[in-house]
Parts: C-alpha cells; sequence; structure tokens
C-alpha cells in the first residue's frame, strides 16, 4: 500500500435539471454553488495555499460567455471566491480545486483552474492539473 499523501482537493458538482428547477424546490439558482462550498470546506486541509472555482453554463445563448473562473490565494480563498461570485456564475457545472503544492511554485498564476479561451466554443476548456 502507498504512503498516504497531502495533495490538492478537486470536487465537482453537475446539475442535471435547468436552474430555474432549483430555483423553484430550493428557493435559489444557488444550489449547486452551496453545494460546492460545502465539498471544498470539507476539504479546507487540502488547500492551504489557495483555491480556485469554474462554472460553465450549458444553456448559454452562442455569443454570450459561458465559462467563468475565480481564484484566490491564502487559507480563507474558499470564502473570499464565494464572496466575490455574483449572478453571472450560474450554470450547471461546477469545479472546484484546492491548491496544497508540493512541488513546484507558489502564486495566483499556479492556482487551478486554468482556463483556456478560444473563439470556438468547442476549442475552449478548464483544467486542473494534477499529480496522481
Amino acid at each position: 500500500m502507498e504512503q498516504l499523501k497531502h495533495e490538492c482537493g478537486i470536487a465537482m458538482i453537475r446539475l442535471l435539471k435547468p436552474l430555474a428547477y432549483y430555483e423553484q424546490k430550493y428557493g435559489t439558482w444557488r444550489y449547486g454553488l452551496d453545494k460546492l462550498y460545502l465539498l471544498m470546506e470539507k476539504q479546507h486541509n487540502r488547500g492551504q495555499e489557495g483555491a480556485g472555482v469554474a462554472c460553465v453554463n450549458l444553456d448559454a445563448p452562442v455569443g454570450k460567455e459561458y465559462m467563468f473562473r475565480e481564484r484566490a490565494e491564502g487559507k480563507d480563498a474558499i470564502t473570499e471566491i464565494f464572496n466575490l461570485i455574483d449572478d453571472s456564475f450560474a450554470g450547471q457545472l461546477y469545479m472546484g480545486h484546492l491548491r496544497y503544492s508540493t512541488t513546484g511554485k507558489s502564486g495566483l498564476q499556479y492556482v487551478h483552474p486554468f482556463l483556456r479561451r478560444n473563439n470556438w466554443r468547442a476549442k475552449t476548456s478548464v483544467c486542473v492539473v494534477t499529480s496522481i
């Protein structure tokens, strides 16, 4: 059996129904974000250097922005990110990353998720690179 290591934490939420469903049932469109926040807080020890959150709005009309990302450094990064998130961050797919650097450099530019933008919707991507 391998030694237990402290590495980054990753959380993902995929909503299967339209945001209007969650607005009606739970009283807020932020249902997915609230669940992501809970998942990230439970892994807080895995992200002492920084955190990042990405959102993909699968129902966005053509020509409108549909991928969003927020990142922050420090031990209070999770709270800081979720305080910055507004109505533009509404979507069906959420991904959170908690950075605990064991190798490499430090700084906000090394906090995931990375966002690669392209004019073609199919070529834009959000990714988390981690060693397993």
